[in-house]
């Protein structure tokens, strides 16, 4: 059945042939090279002895070669492994192991953890993206392996953010159902959408909403492969892009970018931001641009945009995450599977057309998010009179506090936006009267000293939730290369900031 990603690919390689599909650099790859590579590499991969349902890693930095291998692999009817390439070789292990991958198409840049991974008994063979690039040339090779709509067709492992990772399957119908329901959502994203792409091709927002919904609304996406906030600031205004995402950092960066004071951004109709609290003042720096910044609320499982501020309500409700979406339907319930009335927080469930069907090879897992055909996330949020959703935090990063909650995001919301403040995460210290108590790790750019930090948040909640102890620091907090915050590795640098630092409350 032709109902699948490379089908859309298919269809503007033969119908306009020349557009650019891909720009990455310099270089340009149109639909026609595109589709014509593509399946060339999904010709070596089934030479190679790959199977239908077979499991492919492609591991790497962006580049044109990433995206050609994705599609190869897509084509060859096998299931898509994005591997980070910033992952050591005990992760890749897990990885590999947990997705029984075969095989993987490899840049330079992972040799030491696919090596490392082999050692720990990973058992795969490895194509070289050198080998990818002399594909590029040819004859009009056509290889299209279809598979049934609901088959596996790529296995996203979760950014570990809040834990060890899980693979979350994708089919084919749930890509192209969340790429049907943001065309519908989204002013910027119809056919032909200019995107930028700024966050790695391996990671959900680089794959689903970078190259999977551009190519298959026919669009152009412009791909790099590090971030540059002027080179960035500079792309959105030569390319006159029109969809952009990511997180609250890549936003901050662009709008101190030199270049961002003059650019023309008068194209740029769907920017949305997640993984951390928007600071106001950088909702506002944008909308002297004419673009309104959009919080949204998602996770890989709902595949990565679950609901998105509405673009009226983006200045009015800023901390808002919307109301869901066309298909998508959002609920905030207790423990008990009950309504939360306005106000109350509890556990944010979802239902809609792009949520994953489970996760690979774990039923129980699968079993404890899915019931009663709802996703239960895992994340704690409100919703107010009107049905709009608050995120408020992960159910596990809470810090129970003589027996009351307190979310870090609120925390990290407030300090953030204390002038001088770069970066903020609130983890839990331990406590000898509360069990808990919080702490914030801070980086700043200016003279900010703890007294200044704890005033301000004085100042704006209550008591209770004011950091115990905080740590001023010049370097950069640990992130992931989703751009997310890691906050097990900052959990662990500060596991006994009880110890190291003083109270400051």
């Amino acid at each position: 059945m032709a109902t699948s990603i490379t089908s859309a690919f298919d269809w503007w390689a033969r119908t306009v042939p020349e557009r650019t599909a891909l720009v990455f650099g310099d270089d340009t790859v149109s639909y026609r090279l595109l589709a014509t590579w593509s399946s060339r590499v999904a010709g070596r991969l089934v030479a190679a002895g790959v199977g239908t349902g077979d499991r492919v890693a492609v591991a790497g930095d962006n580049s044109a070669e990433w995206a050609a291998a994705a599609l190869g692999v897509l084509r060859a009817g096998a299931v898509l492994v994005p591997v980070n390439p910033r992952l050591v070789g005990a992760e890749v292990h897990r990885i590999l192991d947990d997705s029984a991958t075969v095989g993987v198409l490899a840049d330079g840049c992972v040799e030491i953890a696919l090596k490392d991974a082999a050692e720990l008994g990973s058992r795969f063979w490895t194509i070289a993206m050198d080998e990818v690039t002399g594909l590029r040339d040819g004859g009009d090779d056509h290889v299209r392996i279809d598979r049934e709509p609901t088959e596996p067709v790529a296995v996203l492992f979760t950014s570990g953010s809040t834990g060890r990772s899980k693979g979350v399957i994708c089919t084919n119908r749930t890509l192209l159902d969340i790429v049907f329901e943001a065309s519908l959502r989204e002013e910027g994203l119809g056919t032909g959408v200019r995107t930028l792409l700024m966050l790695p091709l391996c990671f959900t927002p680089g794959l689903v909403y970078g190259l999977v919904m551009t190519g298959v609304l026919g669009g152009t996406l412009v791909v790099e492969r590090a971030f540059d906030p002027s080179r960035a600031v500079s792309l959105l205004e030569r390319h006159r892009i029109q969809a952009i995402f990511g997180v609250p950092l890549i936003y901050e960066s662009m709008a101190r970018a030199p270049e961002f004071a003059d650019a023309d951004l008068s194209a740029l109709a769907s920017a949305i931001v997640g993984g951390a609290a928007v600071a106001v003042p950088l909702l506002r720096v944008w909308e002297g641009k004419g673009v309104r910044l959009r919080q949204i609320y998602g996770m890989t499982e709902a595949g990565g945009v679950a609901t998105a501020n509405l673009p009226e309500e983006a200045q009015t409700h800023p901390d808002s995450c919307g109301v869901g979406s066309v298909f998508t339907e959002l609920r905030v319930v207790r423990p008990d599977g009950t309504d939360c009335p306005p106000g109350e927080p509890g556990e944010i469930v979802v239902r809609g057309p792009g949520v994953t069907p489970g996760y690979w090879n774990d039923p129980a897992t699968t079993a404890a998010a899915l019931r009663d055909g709802w996703l239960h996330s895992g994340d704690v949020g409100t919703r107010d009179e009107t049905g709009r959703i608050r995120f408020a935090d992960r159910i596990k990063d809470l810090i129970i506090s003589g027996g009351i909650n307190i979310s870090p995001v609120e925390i990290e919301s407030v300090i953030s936006q204390i002038p001088g403040v770069e970066e903020v995460a609130v983890i839990a210290a331990r406590d000898e009267r509360f069990g808990e108590t919080p702490a914030a790790i801070v980086r700043v750019s200016a003279e900010l000293d703890e007294a200044a930090i704890v005033a301000a948040c004085e100042s704006q909640m209550a008591a209770y939730k004011v950091p115990r102890y905080v740590v001023v620091r010049d370097a950069p907090l640990p992130r992931l290369p989703s751009g997310k915050l890691a906050k097990p590795a900052i959990r662990a640098e500060y596991a006994d900031v009880e110890q190291r630092y003083a109270r400051v409350r």
